[in-house]
């Protein structure tokens, strides 16, 4: 892993995301102690899966007391 303080990072910024778009992290340094504050890492998209709905049904049970004195409505309007 590479690591750059703030002003090398903005003199050399297109160079460091050129870097990163290749799989490299950088991480950002800041301050006269350089501490390390961030790191630039690649993206990666996620892929979206499809959400079962009802995975629960069948399987689940949810019960009211009787002195439960809140109505459908109200319970979804949350």
């Amino acid at each position: 892993m590479k690591a750059l303080a703030v002003g090398e990072l903005k003199t050399h910024f297109s160079q460091v995301l050129d870097e990163v778009r290749h799989g490299k992290k950088v991480g950002i340094l800041y301050g006269r102690a350089k501490k390390p504050v961030a790191m630039i890492v690649p993206y990666h998209e996620e892929k979206k899966t499809e959400r079962r709905i009802g995975i629960l049904d069948g399987k689940v049970t949810i019960e009211f007391r009787d002195d439960f004195a809140m109505t459908a409505e109200e319970l979804c309007s949350l």
